[in-house]
């Protein structure tokens, strides 16, 4: 991973199973629900190497192409996402850790960056995500 220690973990647990949480990350249309991404606008490809792309939705309605790449894929346990930044060489990688316990999932978010600034806006991102993910799994009873 990119950077020196400008990092940020974020924990949840879901009372989902985990094979639930991987489905909702790594299928698009599932993806696209909860993701704040414009309708059709998500591709996956999830598989090491595999490309990914879906355009992010502001509140305010603008619109952001995000592009990637996996980096490493364990089905219901780990992905690792690269995320391509303008004016930089290497992706962004950043882990999501699914742990099982029992009916609930505990997931973990890692990431390093290369300065505070993009740490805390990463962070936010991501917190916004899992807020997103969390609410998503919570009405999404059983499907």
């Amino acid at each position: 991973m990119s950077g020196t220690g400008f990092s940020y973990t974020l924990t949840r647990t879901l009372d989902v199973p985990a094979d639930r949480v991987w489905q909702a990350w790594t299928t698009p249309d599932r993806y696209a629900r909860w993701a704040y991404a414009a309708p059709g606008s998500v591709e996956m490809d999830v598989r090491p190497g595999g490309i990914w792309k879906a355009t992010v939705v502001t509140p305010d309605g603008g619109e952001f192409p995000l592009t990637g790449s996996y980096l490493e894929v364990e089905p219901d346990r780990l992905l690792v996402i690269g995320m391509d930044v303008p004016g930089k060489p290497e992706p962004q990688a950043m882990a999501v850790e699914f742990a099982e316990d029992g009916p609930r999932t505990r997931i973990v978010v890692r990431q390093t960056c290369d300065t505070a600034d993009e740490r805390d806006m990463a962070e936010q991102g991501s917190t916004m995500l899992l807020d997103g993910l969390t609410t998503f799994l919570a009405g999404d009873a059983g499907n």
